[in-house]
């Protein structure tokens, strides 16, 4: 466990205390930005004349963003820990948010999810496991499975609320609302609830890691790290592509609407699922083996869609798994291979491609779409989540070569 600068080893470092107030903040942050287009987009468009296009296309523009930032989050979350930074990041949060509430134009409205942006890089996913990893070193593995159990709930708190508040106070009150939350409830729960960590002026060398449950792991190429990179970009290009499009793919189907949205709703319970199962049985694997099965769950769903199989219920629960996974792997995989050290630089280095990818998807899974036609949009996908199968087992080959 890292010392803190007050020697507290007490409360303020107990996982009892840190992993729940990373949760409740996790689904807070995801469900007030990725997540805030599902129900804001329509009630923002009809109110402001703005394009739905141009509304949904800030989240891209945030997602953009914050993967440009993330190598920076990353490298002060290594120097400062992760207390500072995600504080930075409720305050940026509740800045955008309240942007887009007073937002009088589209341009000032994209300008906010500018802001937003800053604010994902620097507080959702990425820079939470790089915190974990900082505070409790390989300890942090079956606490970062953990924390997205809690991840996995924010559609599921958020949606209901959001639609709340916007029925209750529009939808400029309800980012208001959101802002709101992040200034008082998030800001004080970093600040108090988090520990205080020493300062690294420099960072340590990589040296092998050890742990009671895993052999020694020599510190990996630069092979490992771009065919990790390039499988960690290809799997959130690809279940952006399906977030964004499965009701359009399922009603291609000829699935009604409210079937199509019934059939959707299983993913998310799928993903907790798949999660619970690995936060019991995660320590008796290497988290390659995660990595490979999530990909392959991932590519197993879409294509039994693709080929039309009657049981769509099936499918989406593979796919629902398998993403769910996704991210335990994203988590736990570098810290494994690369090391506590030099775990937040490196989380850092990967979410900027990822999130690259995930602001483009939309975009081209709509475009695939438009030229074909959702069945055959879909084929691509699979042919592409195919080929991350392979990409995971190519690391899986390199990884064992530095065991």
């Amino acid at each position: 466990m890292t010392q803190t600068t007050d020697g507290a080893t007490g409360w303020r470092t107990s996982p009892r205390v840190v992993v729940p107030v990373l949760g409740v903040t996790q689904i807070l942050a995801w469900g007030s930005s990725y997540y805030l287009p599902a129900v804001l987009a329509q009630p923002i468009a009809s109110d402001t004349g703005w394009s739905l296009s141009w509304v949904v296309g800030g989240l891209s523009l945030g997602l953009l963003i914050a993967g440009l930032a993330s190598p920076l989050v990353g490298r002060r979350i290594r120097q400062h820990g992760g207390r500072p930074v995600l504080a930075v990041s409720a305050l940026l949060l509740s800045a955008g948010l309240l942007g887009l509430a007073l937002a009088p134009n589209l341009p000032v409205f994209l300008a906010a999810w500018l802001i937003i942006g800053c604010g994902m890089g620097a507080g959702l996913y990425d820079p939470a496991f790089s915190t974990l990893g900082r505070i409790y070193g390989q300890g942090a593995r079956h606490l970062i499975t953990t924390l997205t159990l809690f991840g996995g709930f924010a559609s599921t708190a958020c949606w209901p609320l959001s639609a709340f508040l916007v029925a209750e106070l529009g939808w400029r009150g309800a980012c208001a609302t959101y802002a709101a939350i992040h200034l008082f409830i998030c800001l004080p729960l970093y600040l108090f609830a988090l520990p205080k960590e020493a300062v690294q002026k420099r960072a340590r060398p990589s040296v092998p890691i050890e742990t009671n449950d895993m052999p020694a792991v020599e510190p990996p190429s630069r092979g490992i790290f771009l065919l990790l990179a390039v499988t960690i970009m290809v799997g959130s290009a690809v279940s952006t592509v399906i977030s964004v499009h499965l009701l359009t793919i399922l009603q291609a189907r000829e699935i009604s609407l409210a079937a199509a949205v019934a059939l959707g709703a299983l993913v998310g319970p799928s993903q907790v699922s798949a999660r619970f199962i690995e936060m019991l049985v995660g320590r008796y694997h290497h988290p390659i083996w995660t990595k490979i099965a999530s990909v392959s769950l991932v590519a197993l769903g879409l294509g039994l869609l693709w080929g039309n199989v009657p049981l769509v219920y099936l499918t989406l629960i593979f796919y629902g798994a398998g993403i769910g996974l996704e991210s335990i792997a994203r988590g736990t995989l570098p810290l494994v291979l690369f090391g506590p050290d030099d775990y937040a630089p490196i989380m850092g280095k990967l979410a900027r491609p990822s999130l690259i990818a995930q602001a483009a998807a939309p975009s081209i899974g709509a475009l695939l779409i438009e030229t074909f036609d959702a069945h055959l949009a879909l084929g691509v996908v699979v042919t592409v989540a195919g080929v991350n199968v392979l990409i995971a087992w190519a690391l899986f080959g390199a990884t064992r070569r530095h065991r």
